[in-house]
């Protein structure tokens, strides 16, 4: 159980037979009456956000989940095939729950799958990966004064904005959060 008061953002509980990660919380202490906490709940299977009261120091069950290191193997169908190397045991999440994160997920990747009560929720990807750029403009000499950026599109067919000295062929490091070019990589 956790309190309504030791809610954070990122925060996991149980409501509704469901699990629900904090999104975010405002703890308000009216003049009058007694204090609460207003929170905006995002559902971790769906994706619907609600915004919920609480009274403070109110208990919720906290969702306990597991985490476990998962290598993306192979696709099948719609489905996303993940091993466990150590038990080599296969998990297969569809694309829904494994949302926008897909676009930078490529066979060999390491993830986190996060699970509950047994059954997967969702994929964490690592914050930065390293894809090759298949396909962009060539950069024209004298356009780099002012830093400006074109359009790319790597490996895993995600498009990211770059800098205009950015080739194909070349390996970049992608912020996986932000979806933003962080340097090459040799």
């Amino acid at each position: 159980m956790i309190s309504s008061n030791d809610f954070r953002t990122g925060t996991t509980i149980e409501l509704d037979g469901q699990v629900w990660r904090v999104v975010e919380f405002l703890h308000v202490k009216p003049g009058k009456g007694s204090a609460f906490v207003r929170t905006k709940l995002k559902a971790v299977q769906s994706g619907s956000v609600v915004e919920k009261t609480f009274r403070a120091g109110e208990t919720v069950a906290q969702a306990l989940l597991e985490k476990s290191t998962l290598q993306h193997t192979y696709m099948e169908g719609d489905d996303y095939v993940f091993m466990d190397m150590g038990s080599y045991e296969e998990t297969r999440l569809t694309a829904n729950q494994i949302g926008d994160g897909r676009k930078y997920l490529k066979e060999g990747m390491e993830v986190n799958v996060v699970s509950w009560n047994g059954a997967p929720l969702e994929v964490e990807l690592p914050n930065s990966v390293v894809l090759e750029v298949t396909q962009t403009d060539p950069g024209v000499k004298g356009d780099t004064a002012t830093g400006g950026t074109k359009p790319a599109i790597v490996e895993t067919g995600a498009q990211v904005m770059v800098p205009l000295f950015i080739s194909i062929g070349e390996k970049i490091k992608i912020d996986t959060r932000t979806d933003s070019y962080l340097g090459r990589e040799s």
